[in-house]
């Protein structure tokens, strides 16, 4: 992470997120301030929200495949 390069020697994924997050920790006496750009960070490092809306979907699916719902049926074009 010091150097910024990933492993194709472009920079990495999450690295402008990083930059953000360490330029707000030097720039403030409150960490808390920083929370956001933190987030930021962990989510592109985690993708813990991501995976979460998509067992969330899956979820729901099942559900209405259980209860008999046709989940896939498209609408017809309205004229």
């Amino acid at each position: 992470m010091a150097s910024g390069f990933g492993l194709t020697g472009a920079p990495g994924r999450c690295y402008p997120l990083w930059m953000d997050f360490s330029k707000c920790m030097e720039d403030t006496d409150d960490p808390r301030k920083c929370h956001a750009h933190r987030e930021d960070y962990l989510e592109c490092l985690h993708h813990r929200k991501e995976f979460a809306r998509l067992n969330q979907i899956y979820r729901e699916r099942r559900r209405q495949l259980a209860a008999g719902i046709d989940v896939l049926k498209e609408e017809e074009p309205k004229k």
